[in-house]
């Protein structure tokens, strides 16, 4: 569900990445440029984290099948805390994705 998620996300950003471009073909001035600037390197890096995150919960969830079929279904216990480490990272991208989402509306409707 994670890795779905973070597809679906991966879509999102990269639209307004898209999005931002045509804005920035526009006249626009200092200010508005440097916020350009910085949400284009904003969704460049969330992109790479997505991608990151995404590799990171496939090896694990990897990992984990091996397991469960090596010993029976069960995991060891670093397996676990890897998966509640995992989530903890992505809740935390979630939570930058959606500010990351506020800002880049915010400077849509001030263009």
């Amino acid at each position: 569900t994670w890795r779905e998620n973070l597809r679906y996300l991966r879509e999102e950003f990269t639209q307004d990445e898209n999005k931002l471009r045509q804005v920035a073909a526009q006249p626009l001035s200092k200010e508005q440029l440097r916020d350009v600037e910085h949400l284009h390197n904003q969704f460049h890096i969330q992109l790479i984290n997505i991608h990151d995150l995404k590799q990171a919960i496939k090896n694990h969830d990897r990992k984990m099948n091996f397991e469960k079929n090596l010993f029976n279904g069960s995991v060891n216990e670093d397996s676990y805390t890897n998966h509640e480490n995992l989530s903890g990272e992505y809740q935390a991208l979630e939570q930058t994705l959606q500010d990351l989402r506020r800002e880049f509306n915010d400077f849509l409707s001030r263009t």
